[in-house]
Parts: structure tokens; sequence; C-alpha cells
């Protein structure tokens, strides 16, 4: 879990509990990861409709690009959230992207491309 730049009352996140954070009795999340399948993915694109977001996630098969070659991406997971979940989503990511970076350094990946 990433913390915030400057946690409230200048308290640790991690040590704060629901109460303290809230102000209610609110319940403890418990990651029951007995299922969890992990995959790699070097390549990820999203679709969207009014009701839900999906992320496919897959591997570039292509090593040896040479000019005029297509790229060939095998997709391996589909995830379909809803808006609101996605929402989240990137919000989780920006916070670790910020975290990552400040440890290890910026990631450059260069100008967008154009379509």
């Amino acid at each position: 879990m990433t913390q915030p730049d400057n946690p409230p009352n200048g308290k640790d996140q991690s040590k704060i509990s629901p109460t303290e954070t809230t102000g209610t009795d609110a319940p403890t999340v418990k990651w029951d990861d007995s299922d969890l399948n992990t995959s790699y993915a070097n390549v990820c694109n999203a679709a969207i409709t009014r009701e839900e977001f999906t992320l496919f996630f897959g591997t570039n098969q292509t090593w040896n690009l040479r000019e005029g070659d297509d790229i060939k991406v095998q997709l391996s997971n589909r995830v379909v959230v809803s808006p609101f979940a996605a929402k989240r989503l990137s919000i989780l990511l920006d916070r670790v992207l910020k975290e990552y970076e400040s440890r290890f350094g910026k990631l450059d990946i260069g100008p967008p491309r154009k379509e």
C-alpha cells in the first residue's frame, strides 16, 4: 500500500485503524489469495462501453521486427471492470507509479505515437 505524501496528523497510514481514518467502525479488508493466478504481460490495451471498461493484457511476440512486418501480440487475459472500479484503478496506479519513480527514478516512455 502506498502512503500519501503528507499523512494526516503525521501518523504512518499503515498503522492507522479504519476507525481513526473514517471516524466509524469500518470493516477491515482481508485479501484471500488462495485462488490467485499470476500472468506476465508487457502489452496492455483497453476498450470501453457505457457500462464497463475492458482491459486486455498480453505479450509482444515479435522479436526481430523488420520493416513491413506486423507486430504480433498474444493476448492472455481480459479483465472487465465497472467505470467506478476503473477510476479507482487509475488513482491506485497513479499513486504506485509516483512511489516507484520516487524510489527508482523517472520512467521515460518517450513521446506518444501518432496514429
